[in-house]
């Protein structure tokens, strides 16, 4: 295959094809069948190796053109899929790879993990008589219930601190709730 910007990013095994495409797209909203970003997707897509992000993205506008996907959500840029694009998953899955399939729906289930969690979150780093910190404040509605105020070095550890607060700020939580109460 001629190397174009269709394929940039694309890994060996990856989807080349619009139509492959839109079938993995499909499969991946059957799946997981929740509301998807869809911006998030075709970069996640793209990040993982598995088709090139424009691609993605215009696979996604044909998707809702031709009534597979319907606009959820329009400030969070969210996407379903709709009865005929379930059809299409179901008929058509068994043309992707098993691994392709399970790497793009295991990275989609995580991301939109984190999609979930940065909404019930708020993060800011603060800088208060000379020094930075990172708070960390999980949310119920608009109001924290919860917030962490860490004190960092520089802005590599204060990136660190976020990424890991969103990774699973329940589990903070809960931890915390855990060891104030023993």
């Amino acid at each position: 295959m001629e190397n174009d910007a269709s394929s940039a990013g694309v890994n060996l095994g990856g989807l080349f094809g619009i139509a492959e495409i839109k079938i993995l797209i499909c499969y991946i909203f059957t799946t997981i069948n929740e509301p998807i970003p869809a911006n998030m997707l075709a970069n996640l897509l793209h990040y993982e190796g598995i088709a090139n992000g424009f691609e993605v993205s215009d696979a996604i506008v044909s998707l809702v053109r031709s009534g597979h996907l319907v606009l959820h959500n329009k400030a969070e840029d969210t996407y379903m899929i709709t009865e005929n694009g379930v059809n299409v998953a179901k008929t058509l899955q068994t043309s992707l790879s098993y691994t392709v399939k399970d790497r793009a729906c295991a990275a989609a289930i995580k991301m939109l993990s984190r999609f979930k969690n940065a909404k019930d979150t708020e993060i800011k780093t603060v800088k208060e008589n000379g020094a930075s910190y990172v708070v960390c404040s999980l949310l119920d509605g608009e109001k924290p219930f919860m917030s962490i105020k860490v004190m960092v070095t520089d802005e590599d550890q204060a990136h660190v601190i976020k990424e890991s607060f969103l990774q699973d700020p329940a589990a903070i939580y809960k931890k915390l709730i855990e060891m104030l109460t023993k």
